[in-house]
């Protein structure tokens, strides 16, 4: 496929699509949320739940959710090849929250067990669990550094959060978040006064939060002039891919889900 120019999306595919086409991964997590702001952004979105719809992308999003579930199911339906050949061959590709895990190059602390099967290429370091358990939720207004934007604060929600330790040489920091005086007392490292919670680094991008699940856009249409200057993935023959299609049930309509609206924001709780 053409190169997409991320201005103004003048490229197009195969097919004649003229927008930039951003894969969801749809076996876990808030995919359909993902899709509908892909949407909002401007690109088109497609679930990907075989290795055939990744045919055409320009990028891929690893949503949120459970990483070692996710690869297991990826390793079961035989994912795992075809997501390492698209990031190989240059799709753009973004992980929130789990699929920030998913993409690191290394754990630090709270792996499983045995380890587990990441599909890597992003040269951090990470503490999976490092925010705590569901419980432990939470969001804040974070200041980001969102290439091209000065729109202040962006409203950062966290969901049994991992964290970002130590980043390698190339890896632009784009997000951090200072830690309360609580947490700070929890951790072993009593000197560590940020965390790393949003990254870039050439076509890889991660948040430790979920900014899908917010009224704000910015992180996907960052996303999307990404993937726009990538390549459209080509990995499969028009049948393969037609008879994937045509044999897949579409679970949403992306775009169809309601907006959410920022205008109540958690606080302390009440007594």
């Amino acid at each position: 496929g053409a190169r997409v120019q991320p201005s103004d999306f003048r490229g197009f595919d195969m097919s004649g699509n003229t927008k930039v086409k951003i894969g969801v991964l749809a076996i876990q997590g808030s995919f359909a949320e993902h899709c509908a702001h892909v949407r909002r952004a401007g690109g088109e979105a497609v679930e990907v739940r075989k290795a055939e719809q990744l045919s055409g992308c320009h990028g891929l999003i690893i949503p949120g959710g459970e990483s070692t579930t996710m690869a297991n199911i990826c390793r079961r339906w035989n994912l795992f090849d075809s997501l390492r050949d698209f990031q190989a061959k240059g799709g753009a590709v973004w992980g929130t929250c789990a699929g920030l895990i998913f993409l690191a190059e290394r754990i630090n602390r709270g792996a499983k067990e045995g380890g587990q099967e990441l599909l890597g290429g992003l040269d951090v370091t990470v503490d999976r669990n490092f925010f705590g358990s569901q419980i432990d939720s939470f969001e804040t207004n974070l200041p980001c550094k969102i290439p091209g934007d000065d729109n202040g604060p962006f409203r950062a929600i966290f969901i049994r959060a991992p964290a970002i330790l130590s980043v390698g040489d190339g890896v632009e920091v784009l997000g951090e978040y200072v830690l309360p005086a609580e947490k700070r007392a929890e951790i072993d490292d009593k000197a560590l006064e940020k965390i790393i919670v949003a990254v870039k680094s050439k076509r890889l991008m991660a948040t430790s939060f979920h900014p899908e699940i917010t009224a704000d856009t910015r992180w996907h249409k960052l996303f999307v002039e990404m993937a726009g200057e990538c390549e459209a993935y080509g990995g499969f023959e028009e049948v393969a891919v037609a008879t994937a299609t045509a044999s897949e049930i579409r679970l949403v309509d992306p775009g169809k889900l309601p907006v959410f609206v920022d205008s109540v924001f958690a606080g302390p709780a009440m007594d």
